[in-house]
This record gives structure tokens, sequence and C-alpha cells, in this order.
């Protein structure tokens, strides 16, 4: 009760939990169940947590592979990566942004700051797309 008090997990990610501390007559799958049952315990809430919190810093790549990480269900990631790439082009301008102050006057500035968005999970037709703008947009002021 304690560590869902504190924070949304994962089935997953709880059970892991919850298992160092198990003597073998525990029945952790159980008491998971339970608290799912409770309501307590969703892997849909803590997915919708994640995106909330991520989806401002990093790409639907990164994303995803943080909620398979944390054992969440391939239909349920598929879900939330539809709604990270609904902003997704907005978000990596932004991140650019932060990071950049100009566009890239170089193949070598080009790269740095592709490589900079590939880190943050963004795909490479997301990256073009984003520094192709900030390029045009720099060339019209």
């Amino acid at each position: 009760m304690e560590y869902l008090a504190k924070r949304e997990y994962s089935y997953t990610e709880l059970g892991r939990k919850l298992s160092k501390y198990a003597e073998a007559s525990d029945d952790v799958p159980a008491l998971l169940e339970d608290f799912k049952a409770r309501g307590w315990l969703s892997d849909a809430r803590f997915t919708e947590q994640i995106i909330q919190a991520r989806q401002s810093k990093f790409g639907s790549a990164k994303i995803a592979h943080e909620l398979r990480e944390k054992g969440i269900a391939d239909e349920l990631v598929s879900n939330a990566i539809a709604q990270v790439k609904i902003s997704e082009f907005d978000n990596a301008c932004e991140v650019w942004r932060k990071k950049f102050k100009a566009p890239p006057a170089t193949r070598d500035a080009w790269a740095k700051q592709a490589r900079f968005l590939q880190g943050r999970g963004f795909g490479f037709e997301m990256i073009k797309k984003v520094l192709s703008a900030v390029a045009s947009q720099a060339e019209n002021d």
C-alpha cells in the first residue's frame, strides 16, 4: 500500500518490487489481482501518467520503450503511442528550442541536433521535419 500511495505502478513493476519482500508462502499475484479489482492498481492509469509526464520531453519511441520495460501490454502501448503522435511535432520543436537557439548551419551541426533529438526518442522522419521547419522559419525571419 505504501508504494501505491506514492505513485502509480504497473502490475509487473509492483510485482517485481513486492517479490523482493515476499516469502515462499506469500501469494503476490493474488495480492496484485486484489489491488487491481479494488481499482488501486491500473496499467491504463499508469500508462496515462507516463504519457502526461514524458510527452513534453521525449518522443514516441522512448516512451514506448519505457512502457514495454515496465511490463505494459502491447495494446496499451499502441494506444499510448497513437496519442503521443498527435502532438509529437510540436513537442519535438519545443524540445529542440530549449536546447538549440539557431538552426544548423553546417552538416556537422545538423548531425549533432539530429542525434540529440534521436536520443530523446524522436524518429528520423520527425527529426527531418523539425530541422527543416526551423531552417525554413529562420529563412523567413
